[in-house]
C-alpha cells in the first residue's frame, strides 16, 4: 500500500470519485478510509515542518456541517459538557470559512441586500470556530461526528445544499497535521460513515466527505451578531431564552468581535425580521 499510495497522481478527484463509502483522500492520493491520515502520518509526509503541539496548547478549530445554527448549539453544549466553561467563557461562534478569496473589503459577510462581501461569492462555507485544548480535539471531534446519519447525511441535507453548507472541518497544519489522524479515529469510534478529502478551497458539497483544511491558510471569519446563538434551522427547533441571551453574555465578556456587515438581508436582522 505504501507503494501504490507515493505513486499515484497528487490531483484531487474529481467529487463523483470522492462517493465511494470506503475510500478517503489525503494529498490528493486515495488509500483506505480507515487507515488514510494513519499511514500518510508515518510516511512523514509534510509533518517535519509543523511545530509539535502540546496536550495543553489552545488551538482554533473550526467545524462545518449545513447551517451553521445547530451547529453552534451542539458545541456550546460540548464546551459546557466536556470543558465545564462557564457562559462567559463559551468560545463557539457561527462564521464563515474555507472560501479561496478570502475577506472583501476586510470582511465575510450573510447574504444582504447590497451584495456586501457575501460569504457565497467568496467560496465559504457556514462554520462554527471553538478554541480546545489539543488534549480535546479527539471528543470534540465525536462531537462533530454525530452530528450526521449512519449514512453520512448531515440534518439538513436535502435541504440546505451546495458550496455554502459543505462539510469541512479546520485544523492547524490541515491534512498534515497530526490532528488529522484523531479526526479519522474520531470519526471510526462514530462509526466510520465519512469519507475525507484534502480542502483546497471553494470545495464541492459533497454527500458523506469531510474536507480538511488548514486553518492558516483559510482562516474563520466572524459571522453578524443576530446568527449567534440563534434557534435552529428545524420546524419547531427553538432553543431555551437562557441559549439565545448568551450572544449578549459573550459579547460582554468581549469575545464576540463585530463583523461590519449588514444587519440582516435588509437591514433589521436575517429576512429583515
Amino acid at each position: 500500500m505504501v507503494v501504490a499510495l507515493l505513486a499515484i497522481a497528487a490531483a484531487l478527484p474529481t467529487p463523483s470519485s470522492l462517493r465511494s463509502p470506503q475510500r478517503s483522500v489525503i494529498g490528493g492520493r486515495h488509500v483506505a478510509r480507515r487507515g488514510c491520515f494513519e499511514l500518510g502520518l508515518a510516511l512523514g509526509l509534510g509533518l517535519a515542518s509543523l511545530p509539535a503541539l502540546a496536550a495543553d496548547d489552545e488551538i482554533e478549530v473550526y467545524f462545518g456541517c449545513g447551517c451553521f445554527w445547530h451547529v453552534q448549539h451542539e458545541f456550546v453544549s460540548a464546551e459546557q459538557s466536556i470543558l465545564r466553561r462557564k457562559d462567559a467563557q463559551l468560545t463557539s461562534l457561527a462564521g464563515y470559512a474555507g472560501g479561496n478569496a478570502g475577506a472583501k473589503d476586510g470582511k465575510v459577510c450573510y447574504h444582504n441586500a447590497g451584495f456586501i462581501s457575501d460569504y457565497g461569492s467568496l467560496g465559504h462555507a457556514e462554520v462554527v470556530r471553538l478554541r480546545i485544548p489539543t488534549s480535546k480535539y479527539g471528543a470534540f471531534a465525536e462531537e462533530y461526528f454525530k452530528l450526521f446519519d449512519k449514512d453520512g447525511n448531515r440534518p439538513d441535507q436535502d435541504g440546505d445544499r451546495g458550496l455554502e453548507y459543505r462539510n469541512l472541518v479546520g485544523i492547524p497544519g490541515g491534512a498534515n497535521s497530526p490532528l488529522a489522524k484523531e479526526l479519522v479515529q474520531a470519526s471510526i469510534r462514530q462509526g466510520d460513515k465519512m469519507n475525507f478529502a484534502k480542502g483546497k478551497g471553494d470545495d464541492p458539497d459533497v454527500r458523506a466527505t469531510v474536507f480538511v483544511m488548514d486553518t492558516e491558510t483559510h482562516p474563520f471569519f466572524v459571522g453578524e451578531a443576530y446568527h449567534q446563538f440563534h434557534d435552529g434551522f428545524a420546524w419547531g427547533e427553538d432553543y431555551p431564552q437562557s441559549y439565545n441571551n448568551l450572544a449578549k453574555v459573550v459579547a460582554k465578556a468581549g469575545n464576540l468581535p463585530a463583523s461590519g456587515c449588514p444587519n440582516g438581508m435588509l437591514g433589521v436582522g436575517i429576512a429583515g425580521l
